[in-house]
């Protein structure tokens, strides 16, 4: 895939998520977005995996552990999802432990709890040039 295309979908994925905060607004929980982002990205026609699971890994051995990320968006760019009232460091670390996990190479943290949808995106890379 391209870095062309990669922006293009993270763009896309982006629009999703504005549609679904100005339709609903902020002060809900993340699993109502969750479940309203699975049906607009669904009804845009991008293909991805909600829930997707990020096997651990240490030194080589599989550890009984799995880590689950929000969205897996064209097997190529994680998304997390929050509705808190500020994205901590701590939360852009995550992301960015996930992309290294899963080995890709862009992601999205989208915070719904927020008056204006586009303050609340943080985007990150792995390896990828923007």
């Amino acid at each position: 895939m391209t870095d062309l295309h990669l922006n293009q979908i993270s763009k896309d994925v982006i629009a999703a998520a504005i549609e679904v905060h100005k339709t609903l607004g902020p002060g809900l929980l993340e699993s109502v977005y969750q479940n309203c982002l699975f049906l607009e990205l669904k009804e845009r026609g991008i293909k991805f995996k909600a829930q997707a699971i990020v096997p651990l890994t240490y030194k080589g051995t599989a550890i009984q552990k799995d880590y689950i990320i929000d969205f897996l968006v064209e097997d190529q760019i994680v998304l997390e999802l929050k509705a808190i009232e500020t994205v901590l460091p701590i939360h852009e670390a995550q992301l960015l432990t996930y992309l290294k996990l899963a080995d890709k190479p862009l992601g999205l943290l989208i915070n719904f709890n927020v008056s204006k949808l586009t303050d609340g995106i943080t985007r990150r890379v792995n390896n990828f040039k923007e």
